[in-house]
This record gives C-alpha cells, structure tokens and sequence, in this order.
C-alpha cells in the first residue's frame, strides 16, 4: 500500500525511478569537463517533468515535455558524441519523462519498469562481455532463431485441430518445436557452463537434452577411440537417458497433463534406475582417475533441422495414429506408437499424448502406448550403440539401458 495518496504518491515513485536511474547513471558519467550529460538530478527532475506534465495536461502537454527533453538531450549528444559516441545515458534520459507519466497512470507497472531499466543500465559490463565474448556468431544465430521460432511464428499460428482425421494442431506442433530448441539451448548452456572440469559423465547428462541417442553414440565411438575413457563414457551414455526421461515429462505436462499423472510412476522409476546406474561409473570414473579435462568446442546450441524433423515426425505419427485408431481400434495405435518409437520417443509420447487432450483417448489409454514407444527407443539406442561402439563399451551401456527401461515398466505396472 502507497503512503501517500495520489497524485502525491504518483509522484514520489516518478521521484523514486529517476533517484534510482540516474543513481546508476551518475556512477558512470566521470568528472571533469569530459564527464557524462546527465546525473543522479537530471534523471530525477526528467522523471518529474514528465509526471506533472501528464497530471496537468494529458498526453499532449506529456509529448511537448518530452520533445523539450529529446531537444536538450540532442544538444547534448552532439557536443560529446565525439570523445563517447554511445547512445545509452541519451536514450534513457529521453525516456524519463515517459516513465514519470506512466508512474502516474499505473504506478505498479512504471516501478517495475523502472526497476528493469536501471538493472539494464547497471549490467553494462557483464551484458558486454556475454555478447562478445561467450557467444560466439553460431550461438548468436541460434538466438535469433529462437527469437523467430517463439516471438513471430508461433504467435500467428491457429490453435484448433485440422487436417486429417482433425488431428493436427499447429499451436500444438510449433509448441514441441519451441520445447526442442529451449531444452537443447539448456542443455548446451550447462555444457558450455560445466566445462570439463567434471568430465564426460556431466556432459553426457547436458548432451541428453538435445539428443540422448546421439550421446550414445559419440560416447560409444569415444571409447572405441580411447579405452582409457572407457567408464566416463558409459557414464555420460547412461546419464544422458536421464534427459530423455525429463523431456518426456516436460512434453507430457505441455500436451496432456492427465496422461503425464498416469506415466509419472514409471517416468520417476527410469530416471532413478539411470541415474544409480550412471552415478556408480561416474564415482569408478573419478577414483581411478579416468576423468579427464577436455575444453568443448565451439559448437551450435540445437539444431533447427532436428526439431522440424521431430515436428513432422510428430505430425505423421498423429496422423497415422489417429488412422490406426480410427481404422484398427487399439491395436492400430500400439503398433504406430511402437514403431515411432525406433525413430524418436518423444514424436510417439506426444502424438498418443494429444489424442489424449484433444479427448480422443483416455489418458490411462494412452500410458501403454507411450510405454511401448519408449521400449523401442531403448532398442534403438542399444542398436546404435552396437553399431559405433568397442565391446566392452556395449557390455556395459545395454545393462544400463535396459534396466532403466525394465524400472520404468515396473512403475508403470505397479
């Protein structure tokens, strides 16, 4: 509760904004005849300017009070952009006398701006040196790829089922894309963040999140390449299931809740099996020594292809699902969601798992299908396994596999 009524207390926030502005601004302007444009009190008369100015007059007296401050604030610029050509301490100044008038139109979201602002303002250094120097120019365009996926497509998509059998909802399928590329960026941030100062079992488990199976793979090869990571390895491989466990949780609670209620037993059964057994070749690991430093390289946080792959995947098997189901009851949709299941578990968990929510399927129906998806997915990973990796590697990942996946079906069953 304010202290004052308005438009006292209107103004003691305008006040408060441009006191905690030009605060920041007033540490970074310097001394002298070289020093800054404006402080701690310009940003707070601005502020003011702008809140009496809207309280007296409305928007037009607001717009001529703001033109006045641009004016000066052009004067300004012109006589120092030689030694400092930045824009920022202008462009906030501009913007005070806006956010004095928005403190009096709705205090609650002028605070909260405010507050933005001066943090923006504040963080100069670290937000410099993240851009150019953590990110390099791939990331940068996985950002904007992002940005583009989440702020300008999916916005304009419909949300109602269509197509054939009505069983595609665009929202819906953007909406994994989105969910792909936010659990892959993760996941290589913790990467990048981890390093490889805990070796390969804590980078498997980050590398899971954009792909558990070509985890598998790269740390089957690396122990055909390199013995002595031998354990590590199987680690990292095992630990990385433990993402597929997650995003099949994370997909569930997005598509059908119910049907994320009725799998969660088993989804909790694999993640524990998975990771007791990935935790006791990651503990071998370190007492012998095995874990090495290793810097990762510069790499892409997901790939675009993979989830519109994983997208059309997806909308084939609702499709077909919803074909097989419409055609050959419930043994039609065992029989997609297992085969879908050898090419991405996730595609098979969500298609079952939007027949679900569209109420087209039970959620208790839906758990078995999902299970049998997640089985084959397990072959799948095994096969790939056997396919790049030494023999000793594979002698230790498929127990691993299979008895997170042996977990999973108990809790499924009990």
């Amino acid at each position: 509760m304010l202290w004052f009524a308005p438009p006292l207390s209107s103004f003691a926030v305008a006040l408060g904004l441009g006191l905690l502005i030009g605060l920041e601004r007033e540490r970074s302007k310097g001394v002298g005849p070289s020093r800054g444009p404006a402080g701690i009190r310009t940003f707070a008369v601005a502020s003011l300017f702008g809140a009496v100015a809207f309280h007296i007059g409305g928007l037009f007296l607001l717009a001529l009070a703001a033109v006045c401050v641009a004016g000066l604030v052009a004067v300004s610029y012109r006589r120092t952009s030689t030694s400092d050509p930045g824009l920022t301490t202008e462009m906030a100044l501009a913007f005070m006398p806006i956010l004095g008038a928005l403190a009096v139109a709705d205090v609650r979201l002028a605070a909260a701006v405010g507050v933005v602002v001066a943090i923006l303002l504040a963080a100069k250094i670290p937000l410099h040196a993240f851009v150019t120097k953590v990110l390099n120019e791939a990331e940068v365009k996985d950002l904007l790829v992002f940005a583009a996926a989440t702020l300008v497509i999916f916005p304009q998509l419909p949300d109602r089922y269509m197509g054939p059998f009505d069983a595609l909802n665009p929202r819906s399928i953007w909406l994994l894309v989105i969910l792909v590329l936010t659990i892959g960026g993760f996941g290589y941030i913790a990467k990048r963040a981890l390093g490889a100062r805990f070796g390969l079992p804590l980078a498997g488990l980050a590398s899971g999140f954009a792909s558990s199976t070509a985890t598998i793979g790269a740390m089957a090869g690396l122990a055909a390449k390199e013995p002595a990571l031998l354990r590590p390895a199987v680690a990292a491989a095992v630990l990385s299931t433990i993402a597929t466990f997650i995003q099949l949780a994370v997909l569930l609670a997005a598509t059908s809740a119910p049907t994320l209620a009725a799998l969660a037993p088993a989804l909790i059964a694999g993640g524990c099996a998975a990771t007791l057994y990935g935790a006791v070749f990651t503990a071998r690991a370190f007492m012998t020594g095995e874990t090495q430093d290793r810097e990762p390289g510069p790499g892409r946080a997901f790939s675009i292809k993979t989830a519109l792959a994983l997208a059309a995947t997806m909308a084939l098997m609702l499709v077909a699902a919803a074909a097989l189901k419409d055609w050959l009851g419930e043994a039609g949709l065992l029989i997609g969601a297992a085969t879908a299941g050898f090419v991405d578990a996730h595609s098979a968990a969500i298609s079952v798992a939007s027949l679900a929510a569209s109420g087209r399927l039970a959620p208790h129906e839906a758990a078995l299908p999902i299970m049998l998806g997640m089985t084959s997915n397990t072959a799948a990973k095994i096969i790939v396994a056997l396919s790049a990796g030494a023999r000793a590697f594979n002698l230790r990942i498929a127990p691993g596999l299979i008895l997170a996946q042996a977990a999973a079906w108990g809790g499924y069953l009990i």
